[in-house]
């Protein structure tokens, strides 16, 4: 049914007034499923996910549908990107639906409405006493802020909401803020992790990384997050590259995510657990079906999210995956 809706109505809509629909169709479904398939908990840096499934940041920016993500199957949540400031993010259009490739790109540009609002939210979630997903908070800095001031941005997004969230989650990774990419260099990393550290407390930590990141660079990056004991590494961001793809809209600039990224998603999930056996890792990128969750998890994988995947198959996306993972190999 979702596949027919998709086909004949929301593939010709614009993505973000598609998106805004289905934020509405998500709170009525929800209110009426209200029973969840759960899939094999999981103990992960040290929190208890109810299953293996998450939604990626980007999807809910400023925490407004977790509840009901959580009622449509999803065992985490991560909301963000949220800066320090609210910004309204890059001119429109900036998501584009390459739906033969089952892909989106988007140039967003951490668009959302600040620390201190999704603080307020997450209180009174936290406060209303209802059952609630594993919440993380995914972070980062304001585009007006320099390179040499980021530090400052997210710890001040630590400050505010890390006693708030299960997790944090340090973005250096989008393509779509100018020059943050530039921050995965570990001596430019290397302050802003530790601001968030010093102010996260006893909140678990995870870098989200590039998956256009070279092996140099990675073995860098993944000897950092062990020095600095941060909880691990989400894999991977969307990508720059647009090999292998063609069709309408794959010159816009932006991160690709979808099905084109599931091959480098897995080679760098790969090569990140051979060089750390003591972080978490969460794989992220091009995940479709119960049998990739599955793939992800024997490669080395203690979580998968997933963002593009639940546009392109609907609501219940995500309650067949954790069925699927239920189920076992």
């Amino acid at each position: 049914m979702y596949r027919l809706l998709f086909n004949l109505i929301l593939k010709r809509l614009d993505p973000e007034f598609a998106h805004s629909l289905g934020v509405i169709g998500i709170r009525i479904l929800a209110a009426l499923f209200s029973r969840r398939i759960q899939g094999r908990a999981r103990e992960v840096a040290g929190i208890r996910f109810e299953n293996a499934i998450g939604m990626a940041a980007g999807f809910d920016k400023n925490g407004k549908l977790i509840r009901q993500l959580y009622q449509l199957g999803f065992g985490h949540v991560e909301v963000g990107t949220v800066t320090p400031l609210a910004q309204p993010g890059n001119p429109k259009p900036r998501l584009f639906r390459l739906a033969e490739h089952r892909a989106l790109i988007n140039r967003m540009g951490f668009n959302n409405e600040g620390a201190d609002a999704l603080a307020a939210r997450l209180e009174r979630l936290r406060y209303s006493g209802k059952k609630l997903p594993v919440i993380g908070v995914n972070i980062g800095k304001n585009k007006q802020t320099s390179a040499e001031m980021a530090a400052s941005d997210y710890a001040v997004c630590a400050k505010k909401l890390a006693s708030l969230a299960d997790y944090l989650v340090v973005n250096v990774s989008s393509p779509n803020t100018p020059g943050l990419r530039d921050l995965q260099q570990v001596t430019a990393l290397r302050p802003i992790l530790e601001a968030t550290k010093q102010h996260a407390g006893a909140t678990p930590i995870f870098l989200k990384i590039a998956p256009d990141m070279d092996n140099s660079d990675l073995e860098a990056v993944v000897a950092l997050a062990t020095e600095l004991e941060l909880s691990g590494l989400i894999v991977a961001n969307t990508t720059i590259s647009r090999e292998g793809i063609s069709g309408p809209h794959v010159q816009e600039t932006g991160g690709l995510s979808g099905a084109p990224l599931a091959p480098r998603a897995i080679e760098l999930l790969q090569k990140v657990r051979a060089l750390s056996q003591s972080l978490a890792i969460i794989s992220v990128g091009g995940v479709e079906s119960a049998s990739d969750v599955r793939a992800r998890l024997a490669a080395g994988a203690d979580l998968v999210q997933g963002y593009t995947g639940f546009v392109y198959h609907g609501p219940f996306w995500a309650r067949a995956l954790s069925r699927g993972d239920l189920q076992g190999s």
